[in-house]
């Protein structure tokens, strides 16, 4: 009986101290493809975090999965909730949750990356981390997705009505289907592994990203032409569920905070040095560029603010301080 209570004794410690070690692996994920912007930085942000782990001495280890190999951003947001995913970058799914962040999938709002580190100090911080926090999400890290473009396979988009018959990918944000709409385009809403197969299939026409975004996805391949509108500028939120993050100790959450401001300095340079790099690459790559109207596209999204300010609580204030920060 002896011998039986130890052995028990030797699996139940054996057991927790296997649970111990397994809860101090911190899941990091993203959607995003292998060499696009969102990859490498959330690749960064976890090497950089463990780095410190190692330096402070804490048994942390951020265990990155990119390339949506833990789900979709739909389901990656709900494991977020259920905390059987730590944390992860999120863009443009999230606003359909939190309609405080539709703020920036208002058109042409964005001028330049100055002015988004004032939106960022001005509206994002006072008003829309915490709204999210009430939705259940805990932003740490604000980073860059970037300023979109308009990709199709039949014609160059130099007006809305370029678009008129279109099928658009876009992301599963109700706010950038309103966009196309509103445009005369045929908005579909798409995961982004999908897109290179959708295109190549015929069963969309276009899409809307990023130049590191259509690069890394190789859509040059499949796509005739990039239409330079920058109609969006899309952040990146480095994200974790509300609850599950309060169960990290103080010195955990220190550190994957420092960790996410180290990483948007880091992301920001490399985005400013892709950016004309890329754009050269996709034509090289056979693409045909065309710098569309831009006073044709903001004549015609005046709807979009005009539903941002009459259904999204505080949208009139963030508005007045997103573009007074512009001057």
């Amino acid at each position: 009986m002896k011998n039986k209570t130890l052995t028990y004794t030797s699996i139940a410690i054996a057991v927790m101290m296997s649970s111990a070690v397994a809860a101090k692996d911190l899941k990091v994920a993203t959607s995003a493809q292998l060499g696009s912007l969102q990859y490498n930085t959330t690749q960064h942000f976890a090497d950089y975090a463990n780095e410190q782990f190692k330096k402070s001495g804490l048994d942390y280890n951020l265990k990155f999965f990119g390339a949506a190999q833990l789900g979709k951003d739909k389901d990656v947001q709900q494991k977020l909730k259920l905390g059987t995913i730590d944390l992860a970058l999120l863009t443009s799914t999230l606003p359909t949750h939190v309609p405080e962040m539709a703020l920036f999938e208002l058109p042409f709002l964005v001028s330049d990356r100055e002015h988004v580190a004032k939106i960022e100090q001005d509206v994002f911080w006072p008003y829309i981390a915490p709204a999210a926090e009430k939705k259940g999400y805990k932003v740490i890290g604000f980073w860059e997705n970037g300023f979109r473009n308009i990709t199709n396979a039949q014609r160059p988009i130099n007006t809305p009505a370029d678009l008129e018959g279109l099928k658009i990918r876009t992301p599963n944000s109700s706010w950038r289907v309103k966009m196309f709409k509103n445009w005369g385009a045929n908005p579909t809403p798409m995961s982004f592994s999908e897109v290179f197969i959708g295109l190549q299939t015929g069963v969309i026409d276009g899409q809307e990203n990023p130049y590191t975004n259509i690069y890394a996805a190789k859509l040059h391949e499949v796509q005739g032409y990039v239409s330079v509108t920058n109609h969006v500028y899309t952040p990146a939120y480095l994200t974790a569920g509300a609850r599950h993050y309060k169960k990290f100790p103080s010195e955990v959450q220190d550190i994957l905070e420092a960790s996410a401001v180290e990483a948007q300095q880091w992301g920001y340079k490399e985005a400013a040095r892709l950016e004309g790099e890329l754009k050269d690459k996709l034509v090289a790559g056979g693409m045909k560029l065309n710098v569309a109207n831009r006073d044709a596209f903001v004549n015609a999204s005046q709807p979009i603010y005009d539903d941002f300010v009459e259904n999204v609580n505080n949208g009139s204030a963030m508005l007045t301080k997103a573009m007074a920060s512009a001057k």
